[in-house]
């Protein structure tokens, strides 16, 4: 590799962390104040997460439009991604390109439920052509569509992920270290969710915790690093 390309890998690694960091940070920020009651994702409860979308109108467009920003970043990440690892390993990076795009889409199908919801909440048509208790419907399928957009999309992205930290992992263009667990904590995620629908044990908040912090782990170590460091010239150990 040329001292010109490395240099513009670099910056590029750079780039991709940077924006893959913001999708983090805003993540849990929209989470953390906009999701109270109203995320399917959090709970369980159909019926609690249905009537609390009712008086959420303002909370369900700005996490709408939240999941937005997040796709535009996460595209600007899986792009990157593809750059900078499509010569370690042309058809893998092909293919976690494709999946992470088509798990992007699914993401985005996230944010129209979320408006549906917004809708239903909000406009006065709806207390005359259906009443609380169908309203209440609406809302809950919106929530459910949300639930499985969502667990669809993470197991496809998670899968996708994976691919890219192999081909970091062969490569050597992140530390050994950070890719190795990132590769056993995305698909620690994908296995768990994709198994718990088969055995119910494996829904236990213990399980679900554990994938979760391994998850944040690797993505905010592999984000900090490419951020601060870029990339290795793809010949380093």
């Amino acid at each position: 590799m040329s001292a010109i390309d490395e240099f513009d890998d670099r910056t590029l690694a750079r780039g991709v962390g940077l924006a893959w960091l913001a999708t983090l940070i805003i993540g849990i920020l929209g989470t953390g104040f906009l999701s109270q009651g109203i995320n399917i994702n959090l709970s369980a409860d159909v019926e609690a997460v249905a009537v609390a979308m009712l008086d959420a109108e303002l909370r369900l467009r700005a996490l709408a439009y939240v999941s937005l920003l997040i796709f535009a970043l996460d595209l600007v990440v899986t792009l990157g991604l593809f750059r900078l690892l499509r010569s370690s390993g042309w058809l893998l990076a092909t293919w976690s390109l494709a999946a992470r795009l088509i798990a992007g889409l699914l993401s985005l199908l996230g944010a129209v439920f979320l408006m549906n919801s917004a809708e239903i909440a909000s406009r006065p048509a709806y207390s005359v052509i259906a009443d609380s208790a169908d309203r209440l419907l609406l809302n809950g399928l919106q929530a459910t569509s949300n639930y499985t957009s969502f667990h669809l999309a993470l197991v496809l992205s998670s899968t996708a992920l994976a691919g890219f930290y192999w081909l970091f992992l062969s490569s050597g263009r992140i530390p050994r270290p950070i890719a190795g667990w990132g590769l056993f904590a995305t698909l620690f995620v994908a296995g768990a969710i994709v198994l718990r629908d088969f055995i119910p044990a494996l829904g236990h908040s213990t399980v679900t915790l554990a994938f979760m912090l391994s998850n944040l782990i690797a993505l905010f170590s592999t984000s900090i690093y490419l951020a601060t460091r870029g990339v290795r010239d793809g010949s380093a150990i």
